[in-house]
């Protein structure tokens, strides 16, 4: 079986179909492990999966510890400021982890099990149906052709796999209304697991500090009906970046010196992806390839490991039959996917406020929050909706096979 895509939902999927006894490749454009990224959420659902697959701990042990946020005025002065469960609405054993440090204990956890084919892309996907013959064609940028039983595609939002498979990605984007660019920088303003938030009319800027990390993060989002570039022209979004927010206070001309420094730039916009299915032939999407429900939702990564346990579940239980297998897949998972998507919908809206006035109320409710009396029935409030989208599906428990022992780590190499 190929998988198409290194980050969240392939190794976490290749994980499971190698406990389940199926030969995985995973073949992945970047030339190495992308270890860059943002701060993301491990919450209900997505919890029970990390138990399952034995890394809690190790999610655990990375977790990003974050101790408080806080909203600031034009000068830096903190005028709000709350812990950091209730800024990220988490609750019970919900945690916090950097994007990168998840991918590489994934990447651990099937190295040695996994064929990773670092450097390369599909070029095309050629079904066998009709030829006598099952499983599917593929052509590579760089290596050679290979024939595969099931291609995955866990290849993000602009999904190569989905583009060959099911065709442009125009028809499946729905955009929210907003853009979000993301990279690292030092740590000038001497964070200590804290983030700052700056919001302005129809934009908000942040800068955070996470536990075991030199440097800091910088985030800047606004609000914006879609715009034309290309995804991989990163002088293109940086120009757009600097436009959004030229004239700005605060720290924001600083923050977009460093978006031009970084070495792990992301810019993209607020976009759901809608597909009326996940599958076609011998070819199946996973993760935001397939149901994509952006930033906003804070669900992607969770939704991703959630799929995977799934997806994979369901191969295993189908007895040689993967067209019913993936129709199982979606019946689980399309309930699930469709709160989180109307969630998205309605935080892209309520991350940016699009007047002073509306700003001003929002510190006045935070600044008031820590002394009101129900203060713990506010913060509950909160994270209801979140928590909601986090548990909205219910685990199926899949029959296992004993944790195989451990061997070398297979090499990696560009294909």
């Amino acid at each position: 079986m190929l998988i198409s895509g290194a980050g969240i939902a392939g190794p976490a999927l290749a994980y499971w179909l190698h406990r389940y006894g199926f030969a995985v490749t995973v073949v992945e454009r970047a030339p190495e492990l992308r270890t860059g990224g943002y701060k993301v959420d491990i919450r209900g659902a997505a919890i029970e999966v990390a138990e399952r697959m034995g890394i809690l701990e190790d999610i655990q042990r990375s977790s990003t510890d974050m101790q408080t946020g806080a909203y600031v005025n034009g000068s830096g002065k903190r005028i709000a400021t709350l812990p950091a469960d209730i800024f990220g609405a988490r609750v019970d054993r919900d945690d916090e982890i950097m994007r990168g440090k998840l991918t590489q204990i994934l990447y651990e956890r099937t190295r040695a099990d996994v064929d990773y084919l670092f450097g390369d892309s599909i070029t095309s996907l050629t079904p066998l149906t009709g030829t006598g013959e099952h499983g599917v064609e593929v052509t590579f940028e760089r290596g050679a052709t290979r024939r595969f039983d099931l291609v995955v595609g866990a290849d993000g939002l602009h999904s190569t796999v989905r583009r060959l498979a099911f065709g442009p990605e125009a028809r499946f984007l729905r955009h929210l209304g907003g853009y979000l660019s993301a990279f690292s920088m030092e740590n000038e303003l001497g964070l200590d697991r804290e983030e700052l938030y700056h919001a302005l009319p129809g934009k908000l800027t942040c800068v955070y500090h996470s536990a075991g990390e030199p440097g800091a993060k910088g985030l800047l989002g606004f609000r914006s009906p879609l715009l034309e570039y290309d995804h991989r022209d990163t002088g293109r979004q940086l120009d757009l970046l600097d436009g959004a927010f030229a004239g700005d206070g605060w720290r924001i001309p600083r923050l977009l010196e460093a978006a031009r420094e970084a070495d792990d730039f992301y810019f993209d916009g607020l976009h759901l992806v809608q597909m009326d299915r996940w599958s076609r032939g011998p070819v199946v999407l996973l993760g935001d390839a397939a149901h994509c429900a952006s930033p906003a939702s804070g669900q992607g990564t969770g939704m991703a490991l959630v799929g995977a346990y799934v997806l994979a579940g369901e191969l295993a239980a189908a007895d040689g039959d993967p067209a019913g297998a993936f129709a199982r897949y979606e019946a689980e998972m399309r309930g699930y996917v469709a709160v989180n998507h109307a969630l998205a919908e309605k935080f892209a809206r309520e991350m940016t406020p699009m007047t002073w006035w509306q700003i001003r109320l929002r510190h006045l409710m935070l600044r008031m929050l820590p002394h009101m009396p129900w203060k713990d029935w506010v913060a509950r409030k909160v994270a209801e909706d979140v928590q909601r989208g986090a548990r909205a599906i219910t685990l199926k428990d899949y029959p296992l096979p004993p944790v195989p022992a451990a061997r070398p780590a297979r090499p990696t190499y560009a294909a």
